[in-house]
């Protein structure tokens, strides 16, 4: 096909989608292909994957139900579904349509069992696209707080509204993208740019929205570290694939995947995969991510699904591991095609997908309704994602609807607006406090200024999924984010504090101001990020245009308060990192608060702060750094490249603050860092619990799975009922002349196919993976007392050192656990135990295929007790099992 044409066809498509589908500037793109066209006579079918990188097969997709805890609810599953039709069943894996349902995500029913269709919603930090809801902080906040607790409180709560808006699938939390690219578009809907930190969020948000009975998804599966290039064009493969993310498979397993390990183990019920390739090979359909990694390795018992209309193909999905297409469509949204549906009914009839595979399926579906105890009386969807109108189209994507009840109002936000201010407070992070100007005293004199103090005065929800920065940014924008109830303004809470406030709302420093030696200036600045199927202010999703810089002119309005006012302080609202230096080291700039992204409760979560009512004890959940250049060039953001990007994760373990301490590069700001009103000291000891061996102990068998008849299904299970009356567009299990359908034409399998089960890994062996990486090998108490006079919560903050005599190459420093202390009032003390457990210690060896310690008989691990990744001067070891302080820091 000629490329001109192949274009042509791509834009006559690409039309038919949703805001939902991301897409690039196409006359753009097309501009360069024009010139790599003129430019080369022959064009190779896509750029290939760097030598090394590689998806290696794993087939056949490992069946579900032989892990402990899972075993009674694949016993009621197995039950059910020995009696369904081919229809229930493929009826339960696809999703019926793109705005066909109440739900961002809605698939088929198997009513005659009592399962209904069921509902799946965005997004990570609330209920998406309704109302009378919580707009939580988001999760880079909720990591801020490095409080364990408050994570499955937030998690809690939003499992409470969703089971009260009648969801059973959350799509949340996110725990990929990691952070590894500064400028990446969703970082900010994860913990942190450090795997413990991303793994202790997402498992206690798993377990907190779980203990509701509501399905919790952990995304995105893996690698899906920039916006831009993130989706393969339609039609598949036809113009340019998704970008690649070529990952090592040490890397793999010791940073983007750890999240996940903690996620399964904690039992979430979904796994959703990412947009993008890995090593060349989709997620949604990687064989050896899927059944290798997380359903053999990792020991997942729930069901796998896409990303929204990242589904590419049929078979190869299937065969793959992939057990929920959503939402359904297939080539394109909107027209009625699918991969499945219809076609997985023809696929199993004709002999190409084993029934055994869609049986596993369609399994993993129902037991993960039933482990989470969906069976039971629960509310029904009450809410719809596509309208806030009481009635509309039941089916709005269809070409004729029928009309119903779509929206019911029922408010579930109960007393959540205490979680998210005390999830937004305890995030908001200090980083400069020049002679403690802060707490302040609300009998000052305050100029506030910058249009970010206040709501957006167009209105808080004006902008759909919040793709505009107007006024206080409360969250980024895209599929994660949710409608805001109300909104508390920084301005409004300010001025409940004071009575002596004048506020500028412009983002440009007013003329003719005269300033007294009493006034003190409050500056709003924000930087903002979110999802590709939007570009604002010139950034496509990721801060393409922005790069680390402040929005909107943001340090000039700072420079031009400190050149007016002795006392400026900077309240930061951003996805994440940004560039300091244009005004950091003014003498007039007294204080630099931090406050993330706080959802609704912007105001008096900050004022909570900046007047006293409590000292801050959020820490950064990244690093600052000076200049973009402090990180390797590998972590920018990939331009365009013919019909596939490239992204190589060359830098392997070295993100973030492990990439400045391996390069000596001292940032701005270390990750971990915050300040309180207050003193720490910190005393610990530690104790040997498990004795160190280089290998874990074996695994143990798998235990059995459910069995059933191999027989193709009667091809009139799948025929239309008589008098059926269609919804077009709507995506159904049913087959014209069904009876007509052979295997007469050979399948060619992807290579390296096969139904001969693998060999069961030596790492796994239950939920997570072998569960003696999580046996303890080290515990550290440490007695942390108040030394000064505020009182305050503190942080304590673990990092590994491996041994000097370790011979593989590991970074200098890694966080391996943290632990927040209550409140503690002056004099007061509270002791905290933090685990040191096998895996923390190991390293995965990619030969043995197994978490390995670098054992030493000599040279001891040593563990480094402070309240930052650069503060760090006291340590315990392990062979001494002593503990010293005053030691030099082991980074610059």
């Amino acid at each position: 096909m000629p490329l001109l044409t192949r274009i042509s066809l791509l834009l006559a498509v690409t039309s038919l989608s949703s805001a939902l589908i991301a897409r690039p500037d196409f006359a753009r793109e097309a501009s360069k292909i024009e010139v790599l066209k003129a430019s080369s006579p022959v064009l190779s079918e896509r750029d290939d994957v760097p030598a090394g990188y590689y998806a290696p097969p794993y087939y056949p997709a490992p069946p579900g139900g032989w892990a402990p805890k899972w075993t009674a609810s694949y016993a009621k599953a197995q039950a059910v579904v020995s009696q369904m039709t081919l229809a229930e069943k493929v009826n339960l894996t696809t999703g019926t349509g793109l705005l066909m349902g109440r739900c961002i995500g809605n698939t088929g029913s198997a009513l005659r069992f009592g399962i209904p269709s069921l509902c799946l919603q965005d997004s990570a930090l609330g209920i998406a696209a309704t109302d009378n809801a919580t707009a939580f902080p988001a999760g880079i906040t909720t990591g801020a707080t490095f409080n364990k607790a408050l994570m499955y409180a937030r998690g809690d709560a939003i499992g409470q509204e969703a089971r009260g808006k009648g969801v059973h699938i959350q799509l949340g939390p996110a725990v990929g993208p990691i952070g590894r690219k500064p400028r990446g578009g969703r970082n900010w809907e994860g913990f942190g740019a450090d795997p413990v930190l991303q793994a202790h969020g997402g498992a206690e948000t798993v377990k907190g929205i779980q203990k509701n009975g509501v399905m919790a998804t952990i995304k995105h599966l893996i690698g899906n570290e920039q916006e831009m290039y993130r989706m393969d064009l339609v039609p598949h493969g036809t113009l340019m694939k998704a970008i690649s993310s070529n990952i090592d498979d040490r890397t793999l397993h010791e940073l983007y995947t750890w999240p996940f390990a903690d996620a399964v183990r904690a039992g979430v019920g979904a796994v959703m995969t990412s947009y993008n390739d890995i090593n060349g090979s989709a997620a949604s359909q990687n064989s050896k991510l899927i059944n290798g990694f997380l359903k053999d390795e990792l020991g997942f018992q729930g069901l796998v699904m896409t990303d929204w209309l990242a589904h590419i193909g049929g078979v190869s999905s299937a065969l793959a591991g992939l057990d929920m297409s959503m939402p359904g469509d297939g080539v394109a949204p909107l027209i009625g095609a699918s991969y499945w549906g219809y076609d997985l009914s023809i696929a199993v009839l004709n002999g190409t997908i084993p029934l055994s595979r869609l049986n596993d399926m369609v399994t993993r579906i129902v037991a993960a309704w039933y482990q989470l105890g969906q069976d039971k009386d629960r509310p029904e969807p009450n809410f719809s994602a596509n309208t806030a109108d009481a009635t509309g189209p039941c089916y709005p994507g269809a070409l004729f609807s029928p009309t119903c009840v779509v929206n019911e109002y029922v408010n579930v936000q109960s007393n959540h607006k205490i979680i998210a201010r005390n999830v937004s407070r305890e995030g908001v992070t200090l980083l400069k406090n020049t002679n403690k100007v802060l707490p302040l005293s609300t009998t000052g004199s305050f100029k506030v200024f910058g249009d970010g103090a206040r709501v957006n005065p167009d209105g808080a929800n004006a902008c759909n999924q919040r793709s505009c920065n107007k006024g206080v940014l409360g969250m980024g924008w895209g599929s994660g984010t949710a409608n805001y109830p109300y909104l508390d303004a920084p301005i409004d809470a300010i001025k409940r504090k004071a009575s002596d406030v004048t506020y500028y709302s412009s983002n440009s420093f007013p003329g003719g101001l005269t300033a007294t030696a009493n006034d003190i200036a409050i500056v709003f600045v924000s930087s903002d990020s979110g999802e590709n199927q939007y570009t604002v202010e010139g950034n496509n999703g990721d801060r393409s245009s922005s790069g680390l810089n402040l929005w909107y002119g943001g340090d000039d309005l700072i420079k031009n308060a400190a050149a007016k006012y002795s006392t400026v302080i900077v309240v930061v609202h951003t996805v994440g990192p940004v560039i300091l230096e244009n005004w950091i080291d003014l003498p007039s700039v007294k204080a630099v608060v931090f406050a993330h992204l706080p959802g609704q409760e912007a105001g008096d979560s900050l004022t909570d702060i900046l007047f006293g009512d409590y000292s801050p004890s959020g820490h950064l959940p990244y690093s600052i750094i000076k200049k973009e250049s402090d990180y390797p060039s590998s972590q920018n953001l990939m331009g365009f490249q013919f019909f596939q990007v490239q992204d190589t994760f060359s830098e392997g373990l070295y993100i973030d603050y492990r990439s400045l301490n391996k390069n000596k590069i001292v940032p701005r700001y270390a990750f971990g860092h915050g300040l309180t009103y207050t003193n720490f000291s910190r005393t610990p000891t530690i104790s040997a619990v498990t004795a160190l061996s280089s290998l874990p102990p074996a695994r143990s068998a798998k235990g059995s799975t459910p069995v059933y008849t191999n027989a193709i299904p009667n091809p009139l299970e799948v025929a239309w009922p008589s008098g059926f009356d269609r919804i077009w567009r709507y995506l159904y299990p049913y087959v014209d002349n069904p009876t007509s359908i052979s295997n007469s034409t050979a399948f060619v399998y992807p290579v390296g196919y096969q139904t001969t089960p693998q060999p069961d890994p030596a790492a796994g062996g239950d939920e997570g993976g072998n569960p003696a990486l999580w046996d303890v090998m080290f515990r550290l108490s440490v007695t942390v007392t108040n030394i000064g006079s505020y009182a305050a919560k503190d942080v304590v903050q673990v990092y590994v050192q491996y041994p000097s005599d370790n011979p593989w190459d590991t970074p200098i420093i890694q966080l391996r656990s943290f632990e927040k202390t209550d409140t503690l009032a002056a004099g007061k003390s509270q002791t905290l135990s933090l685990d040191i457990t096998r895996r923390d210690l190991s390293i995965w060896d990619v030969v043995r295929q197994n978490w390995v310690i670098p054992v030493s008989t000599s040279q001891p691990f040593k563990f480094w007790v402070g309240d930052s990744s650069a503060n760090l001067t006291l340590a315990c070891e392990s062979i001494s099992k002593t503990c010293s302080g005053g030691r030099t820091p082991p980074v610059v």
